[in-house]
């Protein structure tokens, strides 16, 4: 009964729709599973996503642009094209237009298909804070503001190695292939700390189109289907180290945004470069200050006005740059789908990048013990 029926599919449509099909039934399967089940997702995460990740990362690695980038690019001709194809063979009718609708349907089930294998056990393993011992708890503004000096300390332990533009900006002293390679070698040095890291070798990805993708409000994106950490080289440029972390840290099975958040901060601070160093505590201190204003104007106040007045002016200059695409119709949209897809996954959604603060709290409290 079973062959009968897998023969009567197989006259009915093209082969690689078939597959993908019944590719996409397993995927279907083994995503209900990561989600009920914690262990499974570590392992899966660990075993079978890490394989395919590191595959998919070390085939486009040597591609000196983001293909990423370049598929979004073409997909509108790409989209034309396959609907003129489509189009045309349905009005043939009979089994050719079966085929023509089937050929599409098999495009969303490979990509859910890729989408199980690659990244969705990520959303649904043990938490970051378990896998480092870390207990996190509810903090009070006292404790935001205690961990913001700490994080204001660390930022400015590292000012005078660092190149700042007159009462402006800080720059980075070197382009995204060397901070790609620093990075590389910060990961390996959490290693010890993070053991459940893959070690991979590879770099970041300058966005052609940066200028315009920061309308969207998106600094960088990890692209699963190409294996690429990709960052927004318009952004600011202590913006940019942090961000290229953060991706890394997503193409080495990190899903949780807060967590990608908080493993960037690690990395960062565990560097031997100052720069990253710098990059890694003061976007910290922007998170936790964050918090700490709607826990405590006054406390805040108190920590802002403690800073380096280079920092103080690090601050303006990034408030300078993003009055440029504050308010936009392209980054309400952007901002609803990367939440709806978010939400999708299990998480607080957007505000999950934000809830890095009560690790944060927690981690630099524990050092001081």
């Amino acid at each position: 009964m079973f062959l009968t029926a897998y023969r009567r599919l197989r006259r009915r449509m093209p082969a690689a729709a078939f597959w993908i099909f019944l590719l996409s039934v397993v995927s279907g399967i083994l995503h209900v599973v990561m989600i009920r089940s914690i262990r499974f997702s570590d392992a899966y995460n660990g075993s079978v996503s890490a394989f395919f990740r590191a595959l998919f990362a070390r085939l486009t690695n040597w591609i000196p642009f983001s293909l990423a980038e370049t598929l979004v690019i073409a997909l509108p001709v790409t989209a034309v094209a396959l609907i003129v194809f489509c189009i045309r063979r349905a009005a043939q009718g009979g089994r050719q237009a079966v085929y023509a609708i089937l050929g599409v349907l098999a495009v969303p089930a490979l990509i859910y298909c890729m989408f199980v294998q690659l990244f969705a056990a990520g959303y649904h393993t043990s938490s970051l804070s378990s896998k480092l011992g870390i207990e996190t708890k509810e903090v009070s503004a006292a404790e935001l503001a205690e961990t913001a000096m700490m994080l204001a300390d660390g930022a400015q332990s590292a000012l005078d190695e660092i190149t700042f533009r007159y009462h402006g900006a800080s720059t980075m002293p070197y382009d995204t292939d060397t901070l790609s390679r620093l990075l590389v070698e910060a990961y390996a040095a959490v290693e010890e700390e993070c053991p459940f890291l893959q070690q991979l070798s590879t770099r970041v990805k300058p966005i052609a189109l940066s200028e315009p993708m920061t309308y969207t409000h998106i600094s960088g994106m990890y692209t699963m289907f190409t294996g690429e950490a990709n960052v927004n080289v318009n952004y600011p440029d202590y913006v940019i180290a942090y961000t290229a972390a953060h991706e890394l840290a997503h193409q080495r099975g990190i899903a949780r945004e807060n967590e990608a958040n908080f493993v960037a901060f690690l990395v960062c601070i565990s560097s031997d470069d100052p720069y990253i160093r710098y990059s890694g505590y003061l976007n910290m201190y922007e998170y936790v200050a964050s918090a700490l204003y709607s826990a405590s104007r006054e406390y805040y106040s108190m920590v802002q006005s403690s800073l380096d007045l280079r920092i103080r002016y690090e601050q303006r200059a990034y408030s300078e740059f993003f009055d440029r695409y504050r308010d936009n119709v392209a980054a309400n949209v952007s901002e609803k789908v990367n939440d709806t897809y978010l939400v999708l996954q299990g998480t607080e959604g957007t505000k999950s990048y934000g809830m890095v603060v009560d690790l944060a709290v927690a981690y630099m409290h524990s050092r001081e013990n």
